[in-house]
């Protein structure tokens, strides 16, 4: 029974469902191997300071998404306060014409507003509604929602329960990577206390990442650090989530949607974490010997994104002392990011002043290109700068089809034309000869010495 189980399971197709936070990381995402994107608009979500979509924005980025088969899920997952409830309706009437595929949803009475004002569009219970066990689940199933979002306290033995004790069409959701939080399933109050800014409104200012003394009741304003070296210690610090060594164990439970923690990360990040999941679904899918054999590929790959260690968090059993991160609140970094190819153009017209980008350049025409002898008719390659590089510099493409090109940087060039050695400022649009053909959405990093 249990072998039958797990060969059904395992012929589950579990959904891969990466963050985004802005426009332009809604489609790499989508490029590098997303099932689903989830995003959030100016109101009701838990990342204020993320940059966000309007309304404009997110009718773009799921007509992207649907074009490319691909869903796009918005947030609405604050806990609410009175003074919420009537821009509620506002905001949901707003999202009829993004047509967005679910919500995602804590507040019940947020619940409510959104399924009488969107009677058609399914509902997602966010984790911050402390989804713990299956009673919860049916209870939010009879409400009328289509998925429910694990809590990240639970192990996979209880996910396995709570699959087996609800409705076979009703869907697990589970963040199976990216930062743990200190608090209960996102529920904390530090924030507000310590900084005036609301975690449960989206306004966290992340106290748990910061280094703590200890004060002596009767020795006010004398601090003494509690020592795990000479540096102090950081006693919230959680290692980063990270379940890419045991897809197997979360498809076999019954999981429905693979959840990647991030809306404030960068394209670099999430196209990381994408194309390396969507690699390690894929292959074990395919053929789990495949899979096993490629683990070390796949841990050299995630770790080429910013992370702060890595941990199974609850999935194997309560966290120990070997989770937290007592030295430094800071992220491992491995690679920079440089740029996004986003369009080409001839070298001529670059140089005589014509304008008109390319974008989707055909291999056809790209190779055709490559083939000509004038230096001037190459092509060049937009991308908007990020972080500084320079004429001559070993950097590497980072592609949606799991290759890694190393390159060199043979040519640099603003808008009007005028070559660069190097390009110091950040947002700056350039025109770039690597000496290779390059496609849309291809990522421009340099690794870290």
């Amino acid at each position: 029974m249990d072998e039958l189980k797990n060969v059904r399971n395992k012929n589950r197709h579990p959904e891969l469902l990466i963050p985004a936070s802005s426009l332009e990381v809604l489609k790499v995402a989508v490029i590098f191997g997303a099932d689903a994107v989830y995003i959030g608009g100016e109101a009701f979500g838990l990342r204020a300071k993320a940059k966000n979509f309007t309304i404009e924005e997110m009718e773009e980025g799921v007509k992207f998404a649907h074009e490319h088969g691909v869903k796009v899920y918005v947030t609405a997952n604050i806990l609410a306060h009175n003074r919420d409830l009537a821009d509620a309706y506002t905001y949901f009437d707003e999202l009829k014409r993004v047509k967005p595929d679910a919500l995602i949803i804590s507040d019940p009475a947020i619940f409510t507003i959104a399924k009488e004002v969107l009677p058609d569009t399914e509902i997602h219970i966010s984790t911050q509604a402390n989804n713990t066990n299956y009673g919860t689940f049916n209870f939010w199933y009879k409400q009328g929602a289509a998925r429910v979002v694990t809590a990240r306290e639970l192990s996979l033995e209880e996910i396995k329960e709570i699959r087996r004790n609800i409705p076979k069409e009703m869907e697990i959701e589970t963040f199976v990577h990216g930062a743990m939080c200190i608090s209960y399933s996102g529920r904390c109050l530090l924030s507000s206390f310590m900084a005036g800014r609301d975690a449960n409104q989206g306004a966290c200012t992340h106290p748990c990442r910061w280094k703590y003394s200890v004060v002596e009741e009767s020795r006010p304003g004398e601090y003494m650090p509690v020592y795990e070296n000479e540096r102090g210690t950081y006693i919230f610090n959680s290692k980063d989530l990270c379940m890419i060594e045991h897809i197997p164990d979360i498809i076999d439970a019954g999981i429905d949607s693979l959840k990647v923690e991030g809306r404030m990360k960068t394209a670099l990040y999430v196209a990381t974490v994408a194309r390396t999941y969507r690699m390690a679904i894929d292959d074990y899918k395919k053929d789990r010997k495949l899979y096993e054999e490629s683990l070390p590929l796949y841990r050299e790959e995630i770790s080429k994104c910013t992370y702060r260690q890595y941990t199974t968090g609850f999935f194997y059993g309560k966290p120990d002392e070997n989770t937290q991160i007592y030295d430094s609140n800071t992220y491992n970094k491995e690679y920079t990011y440089l740029g996004l190819i986003n369009g080409s153009i001839h070298k001529s017209k670059l140089l005589a002043g014509v304008e008109g980008i390319k974008h989707k350049e055909t291999n056809a025409d790209a190779d055709a290109q490559n083939s000509r002898n004038s230096q001037n008719d190459i092509l060049l390659y937009q991308i908007e700068q990020r972080n500084k590089f320079s004429v001559g510099e070993e950097i590497e493409i980072m592609k949606p089809d799991r290759r890694n090109i190393s390159v060199k940087v043979l040519e640099i060039y603003d808008e009007e034309g005028k070559s660069l050695d190097s390009a110091p400022h950040p947002k700056q649009k350039l025109f770039i000869n690597l000496g290779v053909r390059m496609d849309d959405f291809d990522i421009i990093r340099r690794k870290d010495s």
